[in-house]
């Protein structure tokens, strides 16, 4: 079966391709409910309009004209226009970006005034910052949805003619009991599977409201702010930077080195350079490099961004690899219970005919034998009720909407479904360091400016180090780091100083200001020429001042990784403020300080200066080469509390941890000694050393590698590939930066960060830590395999009451012509296994146990030689118990009497209901024989038991007449529960039992 699965029903987690979506869905023969199993699947058609729109936008955007009410012309048409249309003379004849700020009552500098019936005003006229959503389903589209089902339909026919029947020969109400009972099972199975469905998908909704909340900084007031994109105006001024996503359509203002990925709204993957010539931003558009503030024009369904995103929306996620492999064992099983239903019938038609011909009266049939003929018909459609385990596809669903609620208030929010299951496969994680193995709250503790170290981190400390520095050095450190900064130090709403920027930006700003710097002094003493912002793959940035003060001189700062700045200076300042050639005694006493500071576990960054000589424009490059080194800091990012039990747990899982950093290789191997991942066999290596490396070298090298220092988003991307690719790993990435995004698309799973992460790398995850803490990505792990690990306990489960249910009535029919089992039973028994099944052993919380096995990784096989082992020992007791009843239940009970077949048949039901309760207490522990271990904290489960069990006492005991069911003594009821109960010690023989 597994082959077969693997061969016909087989999609990828990530990026499947639609034909392989269509196949399989194609190749779902025996469906029962398509509006119900399909639900929770890509909708293929309103993904190729999102595709058409894409399309029409990359021949049309540049003419697009919105138009809406007339009586706002210039607001709702112009803007629009200008922006969508890239209009250039229509923004000169409103006088530029200043003009349009002027018209929208607004500052360039300071943004929108703080009135709140202002904003209220601008709010009613220009709309919203949403995107038109899908309304939400009501719970009465589900219980419509539920009767849609194929065999409820014709259940619900023949308890028609049953009613009509009955109540004809036997009037009102005796003839209408049975009638009735198929119609009360019927609504009940679909109230329940409705309830159920329902609670689903308002769990969905809650985790889409989460994926959609972004966060950005706005000028308002006068105050830089971070404010949700669903309160941005027309008029507000935000800033952008390397990952984001802009968030309306707009205007640029100022900036440097705009770059702008208009993919995902054009289909084109050139990038887009913006600025004071083409000031075009449009909504949905990222920030690939650069950083700017821009002017938001136009919001909400008004932009063409937001019409793309109506259309998206209805395109539902991607069903998963699981979904797909057990939509094939519900096709599997429905074809082998249609042709058991058929033959079935069958039997027992022919048994009526065979009875009616020796008694000479086939040609003369009473009502009382047409409804014999129709119960007949009854029975073999709720064996294919039975048969066809619609609910296999949907527990998976289940699952996983109950694990991503508990994983949100775990601090992880997973954005596509199949990241859940596929997480619990992972056998390698490779992770950041900044941030995710440390605490990224980052603060400068030494320094080696002017050819000194010294240890700072106290204000007498600074004061000292104010006090050696010459002048000069001071002025040129200051300049250095107020200037080459993404950062900024601006007055908070409450009056306090407040630094915006990355951590490590935060921590050199905060070191100036130690030195008594003061930022806007510094940013208005020069004039900013050019700002190129960190990049991951040169791992520096630099900015290019004039000098009102010195005659517009020009001078270019650089800052970062150390060895790379450092190997581009050819000078150094000296302790006496002097600048002095950097001979090989000078060089080598950096490098052990940067060795020094590294081992020590510190970020080192070098800060370094050149005067810029024959005039220098915004679109030249920044000097590499010719540099005067300031000097050195060195960084103290703590290791996270928890981070070193947390690997050991992964290690006990199976789960290699790989660090991969663009740090220095000494800081990394410290901290991953500290973290506990780097080991005495483990190989730490540098990136532009792996990228000489040959393939066969890299065969032998990959498995060793634990740590990867000074990597590049190149060097990551690589290493990711070979271990799936090569080694056949399942590998979860963790990434920040927008330069991580092609490793976190390549990766199974793609892990980007909340807090530091930019929305570039969110975009391309498939889950989001939340915290930003290695420890959470520990817990998905686990939830993972707990996803993983209770759908195949209600698969087992599920497919021993398929086996036992058609094998019992296939073999009655045909041996005794009657089935013991009547249509009102199966129903109950289908919906215990169905949904009620899935709402307690699909939704079962992790443990630690978990963690102690290995991973299933790429090539494991679903259902298991385990499983296999446990369905077939209890079907086979369970079988044999029904036979036995069948055979000599009448005597071993002392049954007599014109009742003595309904009451047989009344245990033999409650016999099987009862195996099914204690089946699913053994099914929650699949090898381990200790099943109750945890099982009171587990209150769906309980209550799923207890209702079970409740209800079948009303069945037998209330509702006979309509059951087909009697009252049973004690001592029947005693019989019935030791017949289900001695299945739990069969099921902890069978786990003895090796495979």
């Amino acid at each position: 079966m597994e082959s077969f699965l693997d061969d016909t029903f087989d999609v990828k987690a990530k990026h499947a391709p639609d034909e392989a979506l269509e196949k399989w869905r194609k190749l779902c023969g025996v469906v029962k409910n398509p509006k119900r199993r399909f639900r929770f699947t890509a909708n293929i058609s309103k993904r190729s309009e999102a595709a058409a729109m894409r399309r029409t936008n990359q021949e049309k955007l540049r003419i697009a004209v919105l138009v809406s009410k007339a009586a706002f012309q210039f607001i709702s048409n112009e803007l629009g226009s200008i922006v969508e249309g890239h209009d250039v003379k229509k923004l000169r004849f409103h006088g530029g970006v200043n003009g349009i700020a002027q018209k929208l009552c607004t500052s360039t500098n300071d943004g929108l005034p703080k009135d709140a019936d202002a904003l209220n005003r601008r709010q009613e006229l220009f709309g919203i910052n949403k995107f038109a959503e899908s309304e939400s389903k009501s719970f009465w589209v589900f219980v419509w949805e539920a009767l849609h089902d194929m065999t409820l339909m014709i259940l619900a026919v023949c308890a028609f003619v049953s009613l009509i029947v009955g109540i004809a020969t036997e009037g009102w109400p005796k003839g209408a009991h049975d009638g009735l009972g198929i119609v009360a099972s019927i609504m009940l199975v679909v109230f329940v599977t409705a309830t159920s469905d329902y609670r689903q998908s308002l769990q969905f909704k809650d985790l889409d409201k989460e994926k959609k909340k972004i966060s950005i900084q706005v000028t308002r007031n006068g105050f830089r702010q971070k404010m949700s994109i669903y309160e941005l105006l027309p008029g507000d001024i935000v800033h952008l930077a390397i990952g984001d996503q802009v968030p309306a359509d707009g205007l640029f203002v100022s900036g440097f080195s705009v770059l702008i990925d208009e993919s995902s709204l054009t289909g084109e993957s050139e990038p887009v350079m913006v600025g004071a010539e083409t000031p075009f931003l449009l909504s949905g558009t990222k920030v690939q490099d650069g950083s700017c503030k821009m002017l938001i024009t136009t919001v909400g369904m008004r932009t063409q961004w937001g019409k793309l995103m109506a259309t998206l929306s209805e395109g539902g996620d991607d069903e998963t690899p699981l979904q797909v492999k057990l939509n094939g064992v519900a096709t599997i099983i429905g074809k082998i219970g249609l042709f058991f239903a058929v033959i079935t019938f069958a039997v027992l038609v022919q048994g009526l005919v065979v009875r009616k011909w020796k008694d000479g009266s086939h040609v003369d049939w009473s009502a009382e034998e047409a409804m014999e003929m129709l119960e007949y018909f009854a029975i073999a459609v709720t064996i294919v009720v039975v048969a066809v385990p619609e609910g296999l596809p949907l527990a998976v669903t289940l699952s996983l909407a109950f694990a991503m609620k508990k994983m949100m208030n775990d601090k992880a929010l997973v954005r596509h479904l199949a990241a859940c299951e596929t997480m619990g496969s992972a056998t390698t994680i490779c992770s950041d360091k900044t941030g995710t193995l440390t605490t990224n709250h980052m603060t400068v503790v030494k320094s080696c400016i002017c050819m000194s170290v010294r240890e700072v981190g106290n204000p007498s400390k600074f004061a000292n180090m104010k006090s050696e520095l010459h002048d000069s050095a001071l002025k040129l450190l200051l300049q250095s780091i107020f200037n080459n900064t993404g950062g900024e130090v601006v007055m908070s709403k409450e009056g306090k100083r407040e630094i915006l920027g990355t951590p490590t930006e935060a921590a050199i700003l905060e070191f100036g200001l130690s030195l008594g710097g003061d930022f806007q002094a510094e940013r208005e003493a020069v004039k900013l020429v050019k700002l190129e912002p960190f990049n991951s793959t040169k791992k520096r940035m630099g900015a290019v001042v004039e000098l009102p003060v010195d005659g517009g001189r020009l001078r270019a700062h650089s800052k970062g990784a150390s060895e790379i700045v450092l190997a581009s200076c050819e000078k150094v300042i000296n302790s006496k403020g002097e600048v002095v050639a950097l001979d090989d005694s000078s060089l080598k006493f950096l490098q052990a300080t940067i060795d020094q500071f590294a081992s020590e576990a510190l970020r080192t960054l070098c800060l370094a200066y050149k005067e810029v000589q024959g005039g220098f424009s915004p679109n030249d490059l920044i000097p590499e080469s010719g540099y005067t080194c300031i000097g050195i800091v060195g960084i103290k990012d703590p290791v996270r509390p928890g981070v070193k039990e947390s690997v050991a747990v992964c290690h006990a899982a199976g789960i290699a941890v790989r660090m991969v950093t663009g740090d220095n290789i000494n800081t990394a191997k410290a901290i991953a000694r500290e973290c506990g991942i780097l080991t005495s066999d483990g190989v730490a290596i540098e990136g532009p050393v792996f990228r000489e490396k040959s393939q066969a070298e890299l065969l032998e090298l990959i498995p060793k590698i634990q740590v990867m220092a000074r990597s590049s988003p190149l060097d990551k991307h690589t290493l990711v590939k070979h271990l799936r690719t090569t080694f056949d790993d399942v590998v979860a990435v963790t990434g920040d930066g927008t330069n991580d995004a092609p490793a976190l698309h390549e990766a199974d799973i793609g892990l980007a960060m909340g807090i530091a992460g930019t929305e570039v790398a969110k975009e391309s995850a498939d889950v989001i830590i939340l915290d930003d803490n290695f420890s959470t990505i520990v817990t998905v792990a686990k939830w993972g395999r707990s996803v993983y690990i209770n759908i195949q306990k209600f698969v087992q489960f599920q497919l021993t009451v398929n086996v036992v249910a058609l094998v019992v009535n296939f073999s009655s029919a045909c041996m005794t012509g009657s089935a013991p089992l009547t249509a009102v039973q199966l129903l109950w028994v289908n919906m215990i296994m169905d949904t009620l099944g899935a709402l307690a052993l699909a939704t079962e919380p992790p443990n630690n146990a978990l963690m102690k096995r290995p991973p299933v990784g790429r090539k494991g096989h679903f259902i298991t030689n385990v499983m296999w082992r446990n369905i077939l020992g209890q079907s086979f007791y369970q079988f044999l118990i029904i036979w036995k009843l069948q055979a000599s239940g009448k005597s071993m009970f002392e049954l007599e009497g014109s009742d003595s077949d309904l009451v047989l048949n009344t245990i033999i039901f409650n016999s099987f209901v009862f195996c099914q309760v204690f089946n699913e207490i053994s099914s929650r522990e699949m090898e381990s024989i200790n099943v109750f271990k945890g099982m009171l904290n587990n209150y769906v489960f309980v209550m799923v038991l207890v209702a079970t069990v409740a209800f079948q006492i009303i069945i037998i005991e209330f509702l006979g007449t309509f059951a087909n069911t009697t009252h049973l003594t004690s001592h029947q009821w005693g019989a019935c529960v030791l017949i289900g109960f001695i299945g739990m010690p069969i099921a902890a023989i069978l786990k003895l039992v090796p495979v």
